[in-house]
Formats: C-alpha cells, structure tokens, sequence
C-alpha cells in the first residue's frame, strides 16, 4: 500500500521533530529513536485518511506507547554481552555538549516518567494533552511529574528547573529554529 502524497510531506516536514522526541524517550538512544519513529509511520499508515488532518498527536502517541512496550520487553529479555565492544558511530548525543548530563538523567527515569517529562516540558503540551496522548488520567500525568522532577533533582543537585516556566531549547538536536531553554543550568 502505497501512502497518500500529504503522508509524504508530513513525513518530510515533522521527521526532525519526531526523532528529537523519540531520542528523548528512548533515552538518548540515537537508533532506538530512528527504529521509534520508523515504527511509529509505518502503524500510521493505514489510518492515514482518518487522521491526515492533524495527525501529530496520534503518531506521538504511538511513540509513547511502543517505547513502553519495547521497555518490557527488553526487561523481560536482557542483553547479551560479549568479550569485544562494536565500535560507536557518533550518536546525536555527541550534539548535546552539556545537556549530556541531562540526558543521561532522563535514560535512569522509568519510560512512563520520562514520556511525561519529555511531552510536558520539552514538547511543551498540557497536562491535559499529556494525559490523551498517553492514554493516562491527569492526576496520573502530575504524580509522574512530580515523582520524574524529584528524581533528577537528587540525580542532578545542580540542575535548576522550573517546571512552571520551562520551554525547550530543540536547536540542540537540529538545525531547526532555536526557543528558549527549558532547563537551565
């Protein structure tokens, strides 16, 4: 099945911004992020004509609910490890200079609390739009906020964040036009 032309042009224009979400949610893994958005258009397709008028939401949700899946999943099977290390290509975390600490923070939180954290502050949507997106009541969305800024606060004693003035600073994970910082340091 071949998609409609607009599924094109969405995939053209949004691709940047969903992978600097889907990097954030897989925390901060470059092509575990790239796998989360292939997935994620690949399960849009087929509901392309029913949601081509603002299908953004949709396909983060999608991202928010395989990237939980895929969590389990690997807690379920764990890794194997071998005598020698592949060699590492340069991730997109090597853009990030010293948010890298932040990031490292956001991989140690729970997938649900970090989905939170990212749409909420890096995405910059509501409480309300959170909780649709997740699938989550909002009392749900503010205890995992509470309980994910709590966390990288004792991870990064440092770190000052606002959760009531928080806006992003995405120009750190593209070319795209840069915003204000949502976390300072």
């Amino acid at each position: 099945m071949t998609p409609p032309g607009d599924f094109a042009d969405f995939v053209a224009t949004r691709r940047n911004a969903l992978l600097r979400t889907a990097f954030l949610l897989t925390g901060g893994h470059e092509q575990d992020a790239e796998d989360l958005v292939q997935t994620a258009l690949v399960k849009v397709v087929p509901a392309w004509s029913r949601i081509r008028g603002n299908p953004e939401p949709y396909v983060r949700r999608i991202m928010v609910h395989e990237n939980v899946s895929r969590w389990r999943w690997r807690r379920r099977r764990p890794e194997v490890l071998t005598d020698t290390l592949p060699e590492r290509p340069a991730a997109a975390s090597d853009r990030l200079g010293e948010d890298d600490e932040l990031r490292r923070a956001l991989a140690v939180l729970a997938p649900r609390q970090r989905a939170v954290i990212v749409l909420r502050y890096y995405e910059d949507l509501t409480e309300r739009e959170t909780a649709q997106l997740m699938g989550i009541s909002i009392g749900t969305v503010k205890s995992q906020a509470r309980d994910a800024l709590t966390r990288l606060r004792a991870l990064l004693p440092d770190l000052d964040v606002d959760p009531d003035s928080m806006i992003t600073d995405r120009s750190q994970f593209t070319t795209a036009q840069p915003e204000q910082t949502a976390i300072k340091r």
